[in-house]
């Protein structure tokens, strides 16, 4: 039974084959296939440039040694060949890692190691045929930041703009650490007061926010860790108002003046959680005796002279009051 199958499907398949149609099909598929390998064979022939991204190593790192400033991983190399050498570049022969010897380029007095595209080529060079020429290198030169793990703490500081919603003001900002450590040479640490965050651009703040954040890189510098945690509070503005004692300034010996009334209203906005922590000491209201000296009056102008971290726009209920002078 299995033998009448194979010689059926035989019988078809050549005269498939034998037809007149399928005969001109073959035909042409034939010329196509030859064509086809002609025109591969003329464009692999043909020279090329072609880019590749050759990967870059910094070796022979000390361990007492901290690389402030990483190395790029990668260079761009433009080779210049024939078609069927790029293929092979690419697909079958790649240009593998380039090994940069840090003792070679490392300078101990400035901190840095620059490597000249001349060794960049030189690596590249040995692993390509012969045929083949390097047009160009990117970047030119390779450059890496070390030290010998001297580090500082630095405060972290928020960069960048958060407008808040309409009746909210940023009461406060947090960081979790609110420092980190900076590795670098003693003249970069010694110039280095924060650590920026990237520019944040926040609008419409009404409740808690907490997000991480990536920290501004310093050339020449290892920044540990490089993302912290922010928290924005913000709070409710709300107006409120104290009254507070009116006290008089540059009183001569023997003198006393009395004013009426002897307090006056103070109002102020603030937000609603740090309303709890002001009193009315902490604002300073003052009736001027030199003035009156050499502008009597039948008032007496009172001046706002002080008033606490988050109070803002602080003005007087009235700014002048009735006044006696008195001798002790």
């Amino acid at each position: 039974m299995e033998g009448i199958r194979l010689s059926r499907a035989f019988v078809y398949i050549r005269n498939f084959f034998l037809s007149s149609v399928n005969k001109e099909f073959l035909i042409f598929l034939f010329f196509l296939v030859l064509s086809s390998a002609f025109w591969l064979s003329m464009t692999l022939n043909e020279t090329y440039e072609r880019e590749y991204d050759v990967p870059v190593m910094l070796v022979n790192v000390p361990k007492n040694v901290v690389i402030t400033t990483n190395m790029t991983d990668t260079v761009q190399v433009t080779i210049r060949d024939k078609g069927f050498l790029q293929v092979a570049y690419r697909y079958i022969n790649s240009i593998s890692l380039i090994k940069v010897n840090f003792q070679s380029y490392a300078n101990a007095n400035t901190g840095r190691g620059i490597v000249p595209v001349g060794e960049l080529t030189k690596q590249v060079s040995q692993q390509l045929y012969g045929t083949s020429k390097i047009v160009s290198i990117k970047p030119d030169k390779l450059d890496f930041y070390f030290n010998y793990g001297l580090s500082r703490k630095i405060p972290v500081r928020m960069s960048g703009k958060v407008t808040l919603a309409k009746s909210y003001y940023l009461a406060r900002v947090r960081f979790w650490p609110d420092s980190v450590t900076v590795y670098a040479n003693s003249k970069l640490l010694d110039s280095i007061r924060y650590v920026n965050t990237n520019m944040l651009n926040l609008v419409n703040i009404e409740d808690t926010l907490i997000q991480e954040v990536q920290l501004r890189k310093i050339q020449g510098a290892k920044i540990v860790p490089e993302m912290v945690k922010i928290g924005l509070y913000p709070d409710i503005l709300t107006e409120e108002s104290v009254e507070v004692p009116i006290t008089a300034i540059n009183m001569p010996k023997g003198k006393i003046l009395r004013t009426f009334p002897s307090r006056v209203k103070v109002k102020f906005v603030v937000g609603a959680s740090m309303f709890r922590l002001i009193r009315a000491e902490h604002f300073k209201v003052v009736a001027d005796y030199d003035e009156l000296s050499r502008r009597p009056s039948d008032k007496c102008n009172i001046y706002l002279k002080a008033t606490p971290h988050g109070a803002t726009k602080a003005r007087l209920e009235f700014n002048q009051v009735d006044y006696l002078i008195e001798q002790q």
